[in-house]
Formats: structure tokens, sequence, C-alpha cells
């Protein structure tokens, strides 16, 4: 049995599996599952233009402000021209890790049939091979979703983000590596999918964990070496301020994603699951599960844009691979499904939903 937290207080409940943790019947459930169902392939008849302009125009917009931001940082030995090169070049991080990288990787575009759009092509701004990501994020995380013991985002291997991880001396630290992990979170995305836990237990090969660090090192290379020599070294005698400025940019996309994605799924009112809801769970409870699992951010549209819609995340959790743009749309009538049938929508302002995630970090630092 696992502790869940449901409702706006953080409270304690046993986890069972959808039917009986919902109070709703095995027919309900699957009934709210072909509702879903309806809203996807409403969704996926409509995709067209409209669509392909949004990701074009997104993709426009991220290199102005790349190109922009790196060419104000070669003149950044002015103060105003640093901050603003910063400024953009921080934004263009954003944009190109969560509305575009993250998005495309999940195969939002590939209806498109452009290989420069396409998840098999893309490759993101970020230290983590786009493969790997693909492996630990959208199979493992969007497959056992909020399911302690499977999902390796619930706590990402070394915070404990659940009372059923068992407690040891080292989680005192819960507070500091939460720190060091916004910090240096692509980094931390980088190193997720070679689970360290389990090459220290003695439980990976050797040649698999090698192939694994082998193509870590090559694209940790590819970045670093963007970033921190050939850009700085374009700017000649300006080298320094250029090298802060892509330092500072990676800083902040690193705290901005890390708050989006924690803020997704460990606020008061995200549910926690036990390998046992997993046993014969059908279409209908593994949407139910999506939906008690993840969390809501509010905000207005530009918000939305710069978390790359994951301030939608239970509907992205329900569609991963519809449309990012769309979810603004089906959010309404996926909110009135969860009144409908009873169900929890947890949302909220995203300084509320941070501060109920770091009073549960450092509440399970704690035996």
């Amino acid at each position: 049995m696992s502790l869940a937290l449901v409702g706006p207080s953080l409270k304690p409940v046993p986890s069972t599996p959808a039917p009986e943790a919902t109070s709703l019947t095995p027919g309900q459930v699957e009934e709210l599952g072909r509702r879903l169902d309806a809203i996807r392939e409403r969704i996926v008849a409509e995709r067209g233009a409209t669509d392909a302009a949004y990701i074009h125009s997104v993709i426009r917009k991220q290199r102005y402000l790349e190109i922009g931001g790196r060419a104000l940082l070669f003149a950044g030995v002015l103060p105003p021209a640093w901050i603003l090169g910063t400024a953009m070049l921080s934004a263009s991080k954003i944009l190109e890790n969560m509305e575009l990288g993250h998005n495309v990787m999940h195969g939002q575009w590939d209806w498109m049939r452009d290989p420069k759009i396409h998840s098999s092509t893309w490759d993101w701004d970020n230290t983590s091979p786009a493969e790997h990501w693909k492996h630990s994020h959208n199979y493992m995380h969007h497959t056992y979703t909020n399911v302690v013991g499977k999902d390796r985002d619930v706590g990402y291997g070394i915070l404990r983000m659940s009372d059923e991880q068992k407690w040891n001396p080292y989680y005192l630290l819960n507070p500091l590596v939460n720190v060091l992990l916004a910090t240096f979170f692509q980094w931390g995305v980088a190193l997720h999918d070679l689970e360290v836990e389990k090459i220290i237990a003695g439980e990976k090969d050797r040649k698999t964990v090698w192939t694994q660090l082998k193509g870590i090192g090559k694209k940790v290379v590819r970045q670093f070496t963007k970033d921190y020599v050939v850009f700085p070294a374009l700017a000649g005698p300006f080298f320094l301020p250029v090298l802060a400025g892509n330092v500072t940019a990676n800083l902040v996309r690193n705290l901005w994603s890390h708050a989006i994605i924690f803020c997704g799924h460990f606020p008061d009112g995200a549910v926690q699951f036990d390998e046992e809801q997993l046993e014969g769970e059908t279409r209908g409870q593994w949407y139910v599960r999506q939906m008690l699992g993840s969390a809501n951010l509010d905000g207005g549209p530009l918000f939305h844009l710069m978390s790359g819609n994951l301030s939608f995340q239970i509907e992205h959790h329900l569609f991963p691979d519809l449309p990012s743009n769309r979810y603004a749309e089906i959010a309404p009538e996926v909110r009135e499904l969860c009144a409908e049938y009873g169900l929890e929508y947890t949302t909220g302002p995203l300084w509320k939903q941070y501060l109920q995630v770091l009073r549960k970090i450092n509440r399970l630092a704690l035996p």
C-alpha cells in the first residue's frame, strides 16, 4: 500500500485501483475513457494548417530570440546590452526546450511529415541525448505516471518524493539536493536514463552503461563547446561577458524547467500510486491515473507558451502526442468531465504550487 496525496492538503490515504479510489464503478471508468478517446479522435481529425502555422511561428520566434540574444551579448561589455541579450537567450532556450524540444520529441508534429520537425530527427539544446530522454520520459514516465517504483521521475533517483520511498539519512539532504537539481537540471536530465541506482546495485550490465555514457559524453561535449567555448571565443575581447551570459541563460532555463515540471507532478492534489495499480489496468483506468497524478498551472497565453503548454499538464498526460497548442482548447472539456465524474482537477498559480512542492520536499527529508 502506498500513500497518495489528494485534495487541497497533505493527507495520506491508501492508493488503490482507480474505481475504488474515485468511487467510480468500472463501467463509469470505461465510459469516461471512451469520452476522452472521442476528444482525442476529434482533435486528430482536425489537425491541419492552423496547427502547422503555430509550430512554424514558435520556431521562428525562438530563432529570432537566440540570434538577437547572442548578437547583443557580443556587445555585452555594455550592461544594458548584456542584460537584454541574456534575457533573450534565456527565453530562446526555454522555448526550445519546453515548447519545441519536449513536444516535438513526443511526436506531436509527426503527422506533418516534415523531417525537420519530427520526433525521430529533432535534437534539442540540452545535454541529454534525445534518444535517452525519449525512453526515460516518453516511455517510462508517461506509461507509469506517478507509480512509485516504476516512474523514475518520482524523485529522479536522488530525491525522496513519496512516503513509500524507504527513508535513510541521505534524505536529510533533500532540500539541498533539490536546489542542486534545479540549478543543474539539464545535467540531471542527461544522467537520468543511466539509472545510477541500478549501476550502484550492480543491476545494469557494463556494456549498456558504457554505450549510454558515450552518447551522453558526445552530447555534453557538443553543448559545452557551443555555449562555453565557441560563442565566447567569437566575441574576442568580450569573451567573459558572453560566457557569463551563456551560463546565466542556461541557469535560468534550468530553474524554470525544474519549477514547471515539479509543479505539474508534486503539488498538493497530485496522487501517487503503487505498482498494484498497474495490474490489469484498462484504458479508462490509465486515463484516470493520468488525471489524478498530474496538476495544471494557472496563467495567460504567454505563460502557457513559455511553459511549453505543460501548464496544461493534465491534458498533456491524457494526450501526450496531440499538438500542444490544442491543450488550452480541450482543457475546459476535461475539467467538466472531472466535475461530472467527481474527480479532482488540480490547478493553481505557479507560486502556490511551487511552495507546496518545496514543503513536500522538506517534509519527506524526515523519517
